[in-house]
């Protein structure tokens, strides 16, 4: 299963108790790796992931229960991996974004005030297009929030440009960063 970051049970002293401004900085930070998921319901926490190459990046918000999550997954389908699919789901987006969409709703998110933002999806490779890996997730993405009865609010996928997605918890404000320029995907 893949790790669900849990909010800390200790809570350290407004001045940081000793910790560096880095080690204070990433304590507000739950970072997603790639074929793996975050939720949370903890506001002063920031949901990010790194690399998203052909991987795409999911984010689910709720902006009444304060509960964001994101997903990082590699591939479309599990079915090249059963053995993969098994240990950890988080890599497909076909079984991804399902589980992702549980989790957030566990966590206390209601489907009708989702808000559903993605970026990645590149074709970052100069392979002669026979894998297509970033077009395949880009199709797969819409095919399973269709699914799910989920609309995109927002997205920055394809091109050929590597991407990193935050998700700030507060305020559910999600941010990219191309090639060193940050710029907003929600809101608009």
């Amino acid at each position: 299963m893949s790790r669900i970051p849990a909010t800390p049970s200790r809570i350290e002293p407004a001045s940081g108790g000793g910790l560096s401004l880095t080690e204070r900085m990433q304590q507000d930070k739950i970072v997603v790796g790639v074929a793996d998921l975050g939720v949370t319901r903890d506001p002063k926490k920031t949901i990010v992931t790194y690399a998203l190459g052909s991987c795409i990046g999911v984010t689910l918000y709720d902006p009444i229960a304060k509960v964001g999550g994101m997903l990082h997954f590699m591939l479309p389908e599990s079915n090249v991996s059963v053995e993969k699919a098994a240990a950890n789901p988080a890599m497909f987006g076909d079984l991804g974004i399902p589980l992702l969409h549980q989790k957030v709703l566990e966590a206390g998110a209601r489907q009708d005030r989702l808000i559903v933002c993605a970026a990645g999806g590149a074709e970052v490779l100069a392979d002669d297009g026979h894998f297509r890996i970033g077009n395949r997730n880009r199709t797969i993405l819409r095919k399973i929030l269709w699914k799910l009865n989920l609309l995109l609010k927002a997205d920055d996928t394809g091109g050929q440009n590597s991407r990193t997605l935050s998700l700030r918890v507060e305020d559910g404000s999600i941010s990219m960063r191309i090639q060193g320029k940050e710029s907003t995907l929600w809101p608009r």
